[in-house]
C-alpha cells in the first residue's frame, strides 16, 4: 500500500527517525524535517540524523532491567534504532553502547536510502496542519516551541542536562589504571581509575571550589537525576560520589586486592577504541577548570580531552494534561508527539515513543484502531506514567520496573524482576498477536 500525500514528521533525532521508518515500512510516504544544519542547537555538533549528544550508551541490555526489556520489545516491533545500534556495538559490559559516529552514519544512511522518506533541511516554525508527528526533542526551536505552547495553552516544563567529557585512549596512563567490568560482567570492557581516600577527598574539594558555567538568564537549575552534574552530587555530601558514579564495589584492581576508596570508570566511545567516555561525569565546570580538576584523577594526569563537559536546557511538555496514551494531543488528535519532548528520559525511551507514534499515525490514516501496549510491559508502563492524569508533579522518567503494576509474589530483588519480566514478555506477545 502507498499513500497519496506525504506524512509530516518534524525532528531528525532518534524518535523522529524511528517514527519515519515505521511509517515508511508500512507503505506511507514521509517528509522528515530536520532543521540542522540550517539552524543549529546548543548540543549537536554535526548535521547527521540521530546524533547522540550525551552518552554513547543505550544502557543495560539484559532482561534484569526494564530498559533491557524495552529494547527487546522494540526489536520485536522492527526498530531501526536497535537494528543499527546492534551493528555499531562497542564493548561495554552488560550495556549496549555504540560507536556514536557509526551509529549516526548508519541511521542517516538508512533514512536517506529509504525511497518513501524525503528529508527536508530547515526549521519548521509552526505545528504542521493535518496528520503529523512532532519529535523535535528537548532542544525544540523557540519559534516552534512558542506555537506549540499557544496550541497547548500552557508553559513548558524543563530540566538541565549535562554532557560528560571524552578522553583519548593513548593519553590514559595504563600504569595507574586497570581494566575490568563491575562484578566481571563483560570482562575487561572498562578502564578504571582507582583512588585512595586522600586522593578522593582532594578531588571533591577541588571539584566544589572550581569555577562553574553561570546559569545565565534562567531562574534556577532543575536536573534530571540520571544526568546530574558531578559537582551537584558532591554538594549533597562529600561522600556522595563515592556512593554514586565513583562507587568502587564490584571492581578489583589486580595489582592491589584491597578495595579502592573510589573509582572513576571510562567506557569505550568508538569502535576503534581510541576514545573513552568518563562514565557519569557530566559537569558544568568551565573548560579550563575541567582540564585542571579532571587531571587530578589517577591515570588522567596527561589526559587529552576531545570533548569537554557542557550544560544545556531540556524542555518537555506536561504530558499528563495534554497527551493521550496513543501519543495524540488531546486538543488535536491528528498531531502526535514523541521523544524526550513528552517527558521520557533516555535514548531508548525516546526512540520507543517515536516507534509507537509512527505505528499509531499509520493506524489513524487507515482507520484502524490505535495501539497501546498493556501497562504490564516496558513500553506500556512508560506510556501509562507519562499520560497519568492523576499525576500533579510531572518529571521525566526512564523505563524502570518500579512503573510496572505490582505482581503477587514473595520474592524480592532479581527474582521479582524476573517474574515481572516474564509477565511482560507474555503480555507483549499477546498484545502483538492481537494486532496482527
Amino acid at each position: 500500500m502507498s499513500n497519496a500525500g506525504p506524512v509530516t514528521v518534524v525532528g531528525g533525532g532518534l524518535a523522529g527517525c524511528e517514527a519515519s521508518w515505521q511509517l515508511a515500512r508500512r507503505g506511507w510516504r514521509v517528509r522528515l524535517h530536520e532543521m540542522r544544519p540550517v539552524r543549529g542547537t546548543e548540543a549537536h555538533q554535526t548535521d547527521r540524523l540521530a546524533e547522540l549528544v550525551c552518552s554513547n550508551s543505550l544502557r543495560n541490555d539484559s532482561l534484569d532491567t526494564a530498559v533491557g526489556l524495552l529494547k527487546q520489545e522494540m526489536r520485536l516491533l522492527g526498530s531501526l534504532v536497535l537494528e543499527v545500534a546492534d551493528r555499531c556495538r562497542v564493548p561495554a559490559g552488560a550495556a549496549l553502547a555504540v560507536d556514536r559516529d557509526s551509529f549516526a552514519a548508519g541511521i542517516t544512511a538508512a533514512i536517506e536510502g529509504e525511497p518513501r522518506i524525503e528529508i527536508v533541511r530547515g526549521e519548521i516554525e509552526n505545528v504542521p496542519a493535518g496528520p503529523c508527528i512532532l519529535a523535535t526533542g528537548p532542544l525544540t526551536s523557540p519559534a516552534l516551541s512558542s506555537h506549540l505552547r499557544d496550541l497547548l495553552g500552557q508553559e513548558y516544563l524543563y530540566f538541565y542536562d549535562a554532557i560528560a567529557p571524552i578522553v583519548t585512549a593513548e593519553s590514559i596512563d595504563p600504569e595507574r589504571t586497570f581494566r575490568a567490568s563491575r562484578y566481571d560482567k563483560g570482562g575487561d570492557d572498562y578502564i578504571n581509575c582507582p583512588m585512595t581516600r586522600d586522593e578522593y577527598y582532594a578531588f571533591v574539594d577541588a571539584l566544589l571550589a572550581a569555577e562553574k558555567v553561570p546559569t545565565r538568564d534562567f531562574e534556577k537549575c532543575v536536573y534530571f537525576e540520571g544526568c546530574m552534574p558531578i559537582e551537584e552530587m558532591a554538594r549533597r555530601g562529600r561522600d556522595s560520589l563515592a556512593f554514586g558514579p565513583m562507587r568502587p564495589v564490584g571492581l578489583v584492581d589486580p595489582r592491589n586486592p584491597q578495595r579502592s576508596f573510589a573509582v572513576v570508570q571510562l567506557r569505550q566511545d568508538d569502535s576503534a577504541g581510541t576514545l573513552y567516555n568518563m562514565v557519569g561525569f557530566q559537569t558544568k565546570m568551565t573548560y579550563p577548570e575541567q582540564r585542571r580538576v579532571l587531571r587530578m584523577i589517577p591515570g588522567l594526569e596527561r589526559a587529552e580531552f576531545v570533548r569537554l563537559g557542557s550544560l544545556h536546557r531540556n524542555t518537555f511538555i506536561d504530558s499528563p494534561r495534554v497527551l493521550m496514551p496513543t501519543l495524540q494531543l488531546v486538543a488535536r488528535p491528528e498531531t502526535f508527539l514523541a521523544g524526550q519532548l513528552i517527558g521520557v528520559e533516555g535514548y531508548v525511551e525516546s526512540a520507543a515513543a517515536g516507534l509507537l507514534a509512527g505505528i499509531n499515525l499509520g493506524c489513524l490514516l487507515t482507520g484502524e484502531p490505535l495501539r497501546v501496549p498493556p501497562p504490564s510491559t516496558a513500553l506500556g508502563s512508560l506510556l501509562a506514567y507519562v499520560t497519568d492524569r492523576s499525576r500533579r508533579d510531572f518529571q521525566p522518567m526512564n523505563a524502570n520496573y518500579g512503573l510496572f503494576p505490582p505482581i503477587e509474589c514473595r520474592e524480592r530483588g532479581r527474582e521479582k524482576r524476573r517474574r515481572l519480566g516474564e509477565r511482560a514478555q507474555h503480555d507483549f506477545a499477546t498484545w502483538m498477536g492481537a494486532g496482527e
